[in-house]
């Protein structure tokens, strides 16, 4: 990101990215997601400012409506909807140079792999409740947090929309030089911008 303001940042602390929410949602005169007076900086889901999604969430968007791994049906045609290691040169790529997925969202399969609000479980979906899920409790300090999709590095198994892992989120480090760690915002949709939704999906 550092040679072009349309690249992805990376490098970010899972906290960091909290904090550009809360501060993008006071900009924009929101509700702020993050309580920062708490260990965890816990997360109200009924405000309406900006927040990490659930993993839930961002499969729920990665996988666009279908069922399988990739939203586009086979994956040898992951050089069209992503940059990954096969493919992105060892470096991140302006967003929206690839394919979006059905749902027009871009870079969901690749560029960087991005920070999910859920303390990461191996086995926790086969356990967790079946709609839309939170995730585990904080087990306390040195927590990994759940990382969804593939990144500039990844390979091309890594780049599918039900692979998963966890990330040490880097908050007592000095320096966090995880180079493929990136985020995006989610929020509540407002009544109106549902209603337009609805009449677009008429269209």
């Amino acid at each position: 990101w550092q040679d072009s303001p349309k690249k992805p940042v990376e490098r970010v602390r899972w906290r960091d990215a909290k904090q550009y929410c809360n501060e993008r949602s006071l900009l924009e005169g929101l509700k702020p997601c993050y309580d920062e007076k708490t260990a965890d900086w816990d997360c109200d889901y009924a405000a309406n400012g900006y927040r990490l999604p659930t993993e839930a969430e961002w499969e729920y968007a990665c996988r666009a409506g279908e069922d399988g791994p990739y939203d586009f049906g086979q994956p040898d045609k992951l050089r069209q909807y992503s940059w990954f290691a096969d493919n992105a040169g060892e470096k991140t790529h302006v967003l929206g140079g690839k394919k979006p997925n059905r749902w027009g969202i871009f870079d969901l399969y690749g560029n960087v792999s991005e920070w999910c609000e859920d303390v990461y479980s191996p086995t926790y979906y086969k356990e967790s409740p079946p709609g839309d899920p939170h995730g585990p409790p904080s087990p306390g300090k040195d927590v990994k947090r759940v990382m969804r999709g593939g990144s500039w590095k990844s390979s091309a198994d890594m780049c599918r929309a039900t692979f998963r892992q966890g990330q040490r989120t880097g908050d007592t480090d000095a320096c966090f030089y995880t180079d493929y760690c990136g985020f995006r915002c989610v929020r509540r949709a407002t009544f109106e911008e549902l209603q337009e939704l609805k009449r677009s999906a008429k269209r």
